[in-house]
């Protein structure tokens, strides 16, 4: 059974649940930026732009015709960096006859522990 404890400060009202705290100025996560389809050349930078509010400030994912984005945090050597914002920034385009990792439909998920907000999808066509 855990100890549930209610602060009144200054007109807000704060809970502590076992020392997590869940304070009444918390919300779920939402999308202020969707990203926009992008037309690029192979070899050239882009950025499919994102960006989610929430409290506490939201982790930010990117998919790729479903599948999870690979970006620099997961490998150093990647092309592919999310940016503080939430951005997903490709140092180049990646795309050849037999293999085009970058091509396709992209949405940015943006979570915390109140909950995720998905944005519309975008997508990312190679000229």
């Amino acid at each position: 059974m855990g100890l549930l404890v209610f602060i009144f400060l200054g007109g807000l009202l704060h809970s502590q649940v076992d020392g997590s705290r869940m304070r009444q100025e918390d919300s779920p996560p939402r999308i202020v930026e969707h990203p926009s389809d992008l037309i690029v050349s192979k070899g050239e930078p882009a950025t499919l732009n994102c960006k989610a509010e929430g409290r506490p400030t939201p982790t930010v994912e990117w998919y790729k015709d479903g599948e999870r984005v690979e970006t620099d945090k997961d490998d150093p050597r990647s092309h592919r960096m999310l940016l503080p914002s939430g951005s997903l920034f490709f140092l180049r385009i990646v795309h050849g006859r037999r293999s085009k990792p970058d091509e396709g439909s992209y949405v940015c998920v943006a979570r915390n522990y109140l909950g995720e907000a998905v944005s519309r999808n975008a997508s990312l066509e190679v000229a």
